[in-house]
């Protein structure tokens, strides 16, 4: 059997659609960040366990949910209230059985959704993400985007986690982004003043997809021109263009996102010297 975990914070919109797509689950816990809206209410009334705590960053925020959660199985679902499990990993789910005593984690296919409906199938930046895990196994760094760090085997199940990153609107998209560009302009600012190295052949040929990522990230950051580099590479070089007018959209939004990054990290540089 599996525990399922959510994260929530002002959920009240998205959170009834997400615990209908895990209520086959006896043992769902809402991990709420001291929301003011109906989102505790909505996670009592459906039978979920929850567990208060204020915010204060990604990875040290999941750090404690796994260290302090009562989950009452073994291998838990990681998933934040504007996803939905679907049919197909429904299933997988309910007939999920770790045969290999090696394998701590398990990567899932996540589907990201256009606000007009339409998959990101092309656009898509990151398509498979750690979610299924022994929580004892697992644990997170960086303050944003964090990378998962499993401390074992990682595999694979079939079907998708379905994620709706527009489901309240651009406005809520570019807000939340713009917490996320500062956290990532913090990020970069530490590494310059440790001097953090990144591996080109483990950001290439690393099969820890978390690893592999994070050095990929590490690099791109030393690149000039990142946010063209980064359309380019989300519209032409992984065809966003085939999903349309959302596709090509969606690349000028993450290129934007990247551009805040650029000057949020200048800023922070100016400040730093005066």
């Amino acid at each position: 059997m599996i525990s399922v975990l959510i994260l929530t914070k002002n959920e009240e919109q998205d959170l009834p659609a997400c615990l209908s797509s895990v209520a086959w689950c006896d043992d769902i816990h809402v991990f709420d960040s001291i929301s003011n809206d109906k989102t505790v209410d909505i996670a009592e009334a459906a039978g979920a366990t929850v567990t208060h705590r204020c915010f204060d960053n990604w990875s040290a925020h999941q750090n404690w949910g796994l260290a302090n959660i009562p989950f009452k199985y073994d291998w838990v679902l990681y998933i934040d209230a504007d996803e939905r499990v679907s049919p197909e990993l429904k299933k997988t789910l309910l007939s999920f059985s770790s045969t290999n005593i090696d394998v701590v984690a398990y990567e899932i296919q996540r589907r990201d959704f256009a606000w007009n409906g339409v998959w990101l199938k092309h656009a898509q930046m990151s398509p498979y993400y750690l979610r299924l895990f022994r929580p004892d196994k697992m644990r997170y760094e960086r303050l944003v985007n964090p990378i998962s760090i499993p401390n074992g085997k990682v595999s694979r199940l079939a079907g998708f986690l379905d994620h709706y990153p527009f489901s309240k609107g651009f406005r809520y998209w570019w807000q939340r982004h713009l917490g996320y560009a500062d956290m990532e302009a913090s990020m970069r600012i530490q590494d310059l003043n440790r001097g953090t190295e990144f591996s080109f052949r483990k950001a290439l040929f690393s099969k820890d997809f978390s690893e592999r990522r994070y050095h990929q990230k590490g690099l791109f950051y030393k690149l000039p021109g990142r946010p063209m580099i980064k359309w380019f590479y989300l519209a032409v070089w992984r065809r966003g263009f085939l999903d349309g007018t959302a596709g090509v959209t969606y690349a000028l939004l993450q290129a934007i996102y990247e551009y805040f990054i650029v000057l949020k990290t200048k800023e922070l540089l100016a400040d730093s010297k005066k």
